[in-house]
């Protein structure tokens, strides 16, 4: 039998075509998703927006401190490097030699195959000849020449040769080992070990330990474990969180923290400068110990973050921190709307009654609190203040005017060009086309909204318990694009029917919107309400003085006709819930039973409810997450005048019970809004029959002024009966059919025999 042989590549030519094959697969995947884009390409998208960004504190600190262009530079030169080895690999390997060649006589002769003697011995003498050593020929070749013929002309070694493809007999397997020979030499196999031992001893355990030391820190989204535990202390502590209470709460992270964040800093001088502007703000709430809410780290981010909203001027060694704080306060909201999520979930789940959830309006608060981060407002100023060249002194002249009122940012664009021209008569031409640019970029977003049960034969009758699907389409546009067309339609319908067809070049204005024509002044503003009924525009959460003004500017509000609604329509069907009650009183007289027993199953009901619930939506929660890895979360740049980071456009919808004051489905984050989005928010329908009246909340996490309501009416039915005779429970078996023919055969012969004897 014949044995094996392992060998290793003295000659190296093995570890080449390892070593080129490696090199490739690392190589060439690579060169295609690390190779540096266009490096100019920011630059061109940088002026392309400067006429609207261009006051923006982010874009200003990107111009004066540019990103630095070293690691695309880096990048060029090792996947440049990368080729290079790869080249060198295949050209190395194209000039090796094939060792390894099967054994012919016939070719190292130059004969074909079955030859004669005579012939094989005439061709051997004229290559002795040629390549006899003596006379000045090829030793290598002679050897092959002298050990060919031997193979043809030995009988022994023929037949070796045609049973086994050697002259010489069988011979052992050869493995070959693609490293080279000198790996397992005695001489350097104490280098070989330090080599080893360094790679799988010391750089690996190192690399594994710190990803592990880094995982086990943070959370998916990139938030300290740690922060998420003080954030869901104090939320449960703090059920009815207000706007005080949150910002102390959001300045308690531990990414402020220079003993969890390296990032963070803490100065000498922050012992006398954060006093300073503690004083200058006001009252902060020092008087409770709190740990770590009263840490110096978490004082100095709350001072920072309120100097921030109150647009205060700090000393030049706190911007950086203010900066610093600023970029991770949009990501740590976040993970206080998740940890107010998970609570809710938490509390609908557990059986005692101990346990509360936070409330709707501590959840409203942190997505209020973002919008006024990334603007650097406080809570009740006006959203006009995000405009630029629009300041406090000016801003009354703006809100307090005799005719026209502006309050939002909607009252503002809805004004004809010539009226708002003179409502900003104190702005220079230059500032007004700037204030026109920035406010024709603001967003302008539709929904519409489609409920039903899907999985079901008619999906538009929601039962008692069924899961409701509610399909939320996002379309977004800009408010210069909106009312252009609002404005045109106008326009067109105010001229008479001669004068329909005109040029619209020349109602174009300096700040690029299509100006109304000018009618009778007793008639447009009939004919505008007349126009706006048609077409009503979203308004934003706010004030009843604001719904007032909006009503007499032409505006009908969603949030007003959320009122009427729930004044027509019935919360939760009262007409049915009185007459379940009268009869459950007339049950509780005549049997008390019936009523303990009917409370255990409603019981037993609402906790299947509330389970079926939780799990709905942590697996709702699961697959937004999934999604929204596989797309790309960069929308639309933010208008803001103080946020220190370019920041993209994100919105939350939910839908809520105002009334009750509670969650009915988890908050979306929507981070892919570019121009249409469609969003499914999932609940258990309601546990008795009756009509409710719920609101779909759009709320932008950048913008102030900007959120949307629209009421969702839900009529949900009693679940109809189980059939007895259904098609497809129709599964007796044929066994089971005839055994029940025989036992009715058998009962009918039984009474046939009793019958006979009664006659008898």
């Amino acid at each position: 039998m014949a044995g094996q042989q392992f060998q290793y590549d003295d000659s190296g030519n093995t570890f080449f075509y390892f070593l080129t094959s490696f090199v490739g697969l690392i190589v060439i995947p690579a060169t295609y998703y690390l190779w540096p884009r266009d490096q100019n390409a920011e630059q061109i998208r940088l002026k392309n927006i400067r006429n609207v960004y261009g006051r923006c504190m982010w874009y200003r600190l990107r111009l004066l401190n540019p990103q630095p262009n070293i690691i695309p530079t880096v990048k060029k030169v090792v996947l440049l490097a990368g080729w290079a080895l790869f080249l060198f690999l295949a050209y190395k390997v194209s000039k090796t030699d094939r060792e390894y060649q099967e054994y012919n006589p016939y070719e190292v002769l130059n004969l074909d195959p079955g030859a004669t003697v005579a012939e094989i011995k005439k061709q051997y003498r004229l290559l002795s000849l040629k390549y006899h050593p003596d006379k000045g020929g090829d030793e290598v070749m002679f050897m092959r020449i002298a050990k060919a013929y031997a193979a043809l002309t030995d009988e022994e070694s023929r037949k070796n040769w045609e049973e086994f493809g050697n002259p010489d007999g069988p011979q052992a397997t050869s493995f070959g080992i693609a490293l080279p020979a000198w790996i397992v030499d005695q001489k350097n196999s104490i280098l070989v070990l330090l080599v080893y031992g360094l790679a799988f001893m010391v750089i690996l355990p190192v690399v594994v330990g710190s990803w592990w030391y880094r995982s086990i820190r943070y959370s998916g989204d990139q938030i300290l474990i740690r922060t998420t535990q003080i954030y869901t202390y104090f939320v449960y502590k703090t059920r009815n969180m207000d706007m005080k209470r949150l910002i102390m709460v959001l300045a308690g992270a531990s990414e402020f923290d220079p003993q969890y964040n390296k990032d963070a800093t803490s100065r000498p001088t922050d012992n006398i400068l954060i006093p300073q502007l503690i004083r200058e703000i006001g009252s902060i709430n020092l008087k409770k110990n709190e740990p770590p809410l009263t840490c110096p780290y978490s004082l100095k981010a709350r001072v920072l973050l309120l100097s921030h909203l109150a647009r205060m001027k700090i000393p030049e060694t706190l911007e950086e921190d203010q900066q610093f704080m600023l970029k991770k306060c949009p990501s740590l909201l976040q993970e206080v709307v998740n940890v107010i999520c998970q609570l809710i979930i938490m509390a609908r789940s557990r059986e005692e009654r101990e346990f509360r959830a936070p409330t709707l309006a501590s959840l409203e608060n942190c997505m209020k609190l973002s919008q006024m981060a990334v603007q650097g407002l406080q809570q009740f100023k006006s959203p006009l203040l995000q405009l630029p060249h629009i300041e406090e002194d000016n801003l009354r002249r703006v809100s307090n005017h005799k005719k026209y009122k502006i309050k939002t940012i909607q009252d503002l664009v809805s004004l004809k060009e010539a009226d708002r021209r003179s409502l900003l008569h104190f702005l220079e031409d230059e500032k007004y086309e700037e204030v026109m640019a920035v406010l024709g970029s603001f967003p302008y977003v539709t929904m519409d909204i489609k409920s039903q049960v899907l999985d079901d034969e008619d999906s538009n009758n929601i039962t008692v318990g069924s899961l409701v699907t509610v399909l939320v389409k996002l379309t977004r546009q800009t408010m210069a694009e909106v009312f252009e067309k609002e404005q045109s339609i106008c326009a067109a319908e105010e001229q008479p029917a001669e004068e329909v067809q005109v040029d619209p070049n020349k109602n174009r204005t300096k700040g690029g919107w299509q100006q109304k024509s000018k009618g009778p002044k007793k008639t447009t503003k009939s004919k505008k309400k007349k126009i706006v009924k048609k077409k009503p525009i979203p308004v934003p959460l706010s004030q009843s003085k604001q719904q007032k003004q909006k009503q007499a500017n032409g505006v009908i509000g969603t949030e007003a006709a959320v009122k009427e609604d729930e004044e027509e329509v019935s919360d939760k069907g009262s007409d049915s819930e009185e007459e379940e009650t009268n009869r459950d009183s007339q049950s509780e007289k005549e049997d008390g039973s019936d009523k303990d027993s009917d409370r255990e199953q409603d019981e037993k009901q609402n906790k299947d409810d509330e389970a079926e619930w939780q799990e709905l939506q942590q697996s709702i929660q699961r697959k937004e997450r999934a999604l929204l890895e596989t797309k790309s979360k960069i929308t639309h740049p933010v208008y803001s005048l103080y946020f220190p980071e370019e920041k993209q456009e994100w919105w939350w919808l939910y839908i809520a019970d105002r009334k009750e004051q509670t969650l009915i489905s988890m908050p979306y984050h929507v981070c892919t809004l570019k121009d249409t989005e469609e969003v499914e928010l999932k609940f258990p329908a309601p546990g008795k029959p009756g009509n409710y009246q719920y609101t779909v909340f759009l709320r932008s996490d950048s913008y102030m002024g900007l959120d949307q309501i629209k009421p969702l009416k839900l009529e949900v039915h009693e679940a109809k009966p189980m059939p007895e005779n259904h098609p497809q429970w129709d599964t007796a078996i044929e066994g089971d059919e005839d055994q029940e023919d025989s036992e009715g055969f058998e009962d009918s012969f039984e009474e046939e025999e009793e019958e006979e004897e009664d006659d008898d």
